[in-house]
């Protein structure tokens, strides 16, 4: 929806309230659809929240919290009572159910959970961590007996009137509940009615392990342009399904935490309006680490105080060094970065993945080093000046490249992520290599320049 629109929703809101008419505010909010409802309700200020939601249908309850941050669904679930809430859960899906009161203490967690009517489904997805597949599955799945005709298991789809988020494969399952297949419904309806299932099911499924983590599922997916997968454990028994919705949300959430770690942002919850308070805690640590390396580097450049004090000119060009040899490296980081990420590099390829970033950054140092290195000898009319750069250059960038190829990998395989520091490590090594690099070469042919 044009967010115009939901902003003349919230003004007749925030009118309907101050005029104390509560249903008229609701019937407003209700027009919105349920993603741009709960976008309209977190603007609410937390007076005008706490009047509309005993107001709420329970259906309509349980769409807001689906839709609102795990952070502020938690906040507003603990603000209702547990009857309330438990019927909430009730009508939600099995999976956000148990986000829900995954987020909640657990005193008011199994408060809710002992109330609800429904919670067989929800109390086996608590004991799987939020980021695996377990975690994101939901146990709502149809599954089919492999010696039903292709016409009874059309019938009892019939009596399932599953919904339109029902995934497009029906998957197959012996008494033991272990997945034997799937059927795909072009196949149910197109066969003949007394075909039996287990003669057009396909046993080759791919899927994925309980405690598979989210992001392996969500290549998994992409990989074979699935949309939905079969959860299994070690039996091979099937306890739930991944649909291509909740895929969405953990490639988003894989790449906002990626994003924010290049960025040596450490809590992927932090947002532009974040608290103050939250935001310089979380931040400043990282500013801390950079301010280290930072003071590294001046170090570096204080060991050359005595030819930088001969010729002053070179303190000019030193954040040329610094700064072109950090962008290679930059470059390469986040390459390698995703290359990681999405499963294309492994440790068997980082050998060769070393030697053709290296040449990459080699031919690029050559390049830049030597324009910039001509036009700084026609700019100041100092040759050797601009030869010194211009190896410094070469130098930097050729570093650049290796330490952006290396810090990630080491990174990985000492089973750390690969983006958390990569920035404040490889800014540390680029800019110490590229003023030693640039001071020593002045160093060397300091008769030359001064």
């Amino acid at each position: 929806m044009d967010p115009t629109q939901i902003d003349l929703t919230l003004e007749k809101i925030r009118a309907a309230l101050e005029a104390d008419q509560v249903e008229n505010a609701i019937a407003a909010l209700i027009t919105l659809h349920p993603v741009d409802r709960a976008d309209a309700f977190s603007d609410l200020d937390d007076k005008s929240q706490a009047i509309l939601l005993p107001e709420f249908e329970i259906g309509d309850t349980a769409d807001l919290l689906e839709e609102l941050d795990d952070a502020e669904a938690a906040d507003v679930a603990e603000s209702l009572s547990t009857r309330f809430l438990a019927n909430i859960l009730d009508a939600m899906q099995p999976d956000e159910a148990a986000d829900i009161l995954g987020d909640l203490p657990p005193d008011r967690a199994a408060q809710a959970l002992a109330a609800m009517t429904e919670s067989e489904d929800v109390i086996p997805l608590l004991g799987y961590p939020d980021e695996t597949a377990g975690g994101l599955m939901t146990t709502n799945v149809i599954t089919l007996s492999p010696v039903l005709t292709t016409e009874q298991a059309i019938d009892f789809l019939r009596k399932m009137a599953p919904g339109a988020e029902a995934p497009y494969y029906l998957y197959v399952v012996n008494q033991d509940q272990r997945l034997l297949g799937v059927v795909g419904l072009r196949d149910l309806v197109i066969s003949s009615p007394k075909t039996r299932i287990q003669d057009i099911l396909d046993p080759e499924v791919i899927r994925a392990s309980t405690e598979m983590d989210q992001e392996d599922v969500a290549r998994l997916m992409v990989r074979y342009d699935l949309t939905a997968v079969p959860v299994v454990d070690e039996q091979d028994v099937l306890w739930g399904v991944i649909t291509y919705d909740d895929l969405v949300d953990v490639l988003e959430d894989e790449a906002t935490e990626d994003i924010y770690r290049l960025a040596n942002v450490s809590d992927p919850d932090l947002t532009y309006d974040s608290p103050v308070g939250v935001s310089v805690r979380r931040r400043v640590p990282w500013l801390y680490l950079s301010s280290l390396t930072a003071l590294f580097a001046s170090w570096v450049i204080s060991q050359f105080e005595e030819i930088i004090a001969q010729v002053a000119l070179l303190a000019a060009f030193q954040s040329v060094v610094a700064g072109l040899g950090g962008n290679s490296a930059t470059q390469t980081l986040a390459i390698i970065v995703r290359a990681i990420a999405l499963g294309e590099l492994d440790s068997s390829e980082a050998k060769a993945t070393l030697v053709r970033q290296a040449i990459i950054g080699l031919i690029q140092g050559i390049l830049v080093g030597a324009l910039v290195g001509v036009g700084v000898a026609f700019w100041t009319g100092k040759t050797y000046l601009g030869l010194v750069l211009g190896l410094a250059l070469l130098g930097n960038m050729l570093i650049g490249t290796i330490v952006g190829t290396m810090v990630p990998v080491i990174l990985k395989m000492l089973k750390l992520d690969p983006a958390l520091a990569s920035t404040s490590l490889v800014y540390a090594l680029t800019d110490s290599a590229g003023f030693t690099i640039f001071l020593g070469l002045a160093t060397l042919f300091l008769p030359q320049l001064i």
